[in-house]
């Protein structure tokens, strides 16, 4: 996996790779996959919340890491 992104990395620009990192930068800030271990509720959040049960125990994942089947 390291391999293939250094070979993608290295073809792009110095611009495009850092507007990539801008890009995934953003998407982490505003699709946040949160999943509670104690009520097994999920929602997406733009930040690392509680959840409404009020359990801290709460998993957080950001989105662009799903494929979009």
């Amino acid at each position: 996996m390291t391999e293939d992104f250094s070979q993608s990395s290295s073809q792009l620009s110095s611009e495009e790779l850092y507007d990539w990192q801008l890009r995934i930068e953003e998407a982490n800030r505003c699709n946040i996959w949160c999943h509670c271990r104690d009520c097994d509720r999920e929602w997406i959040a733009s930040a690392n919340v509680s959840c409404q049960c009020g359990s801290r125990n709460v998993e957080h994942i950001p989105c662009w890491q799903f494929p979009d089947d």
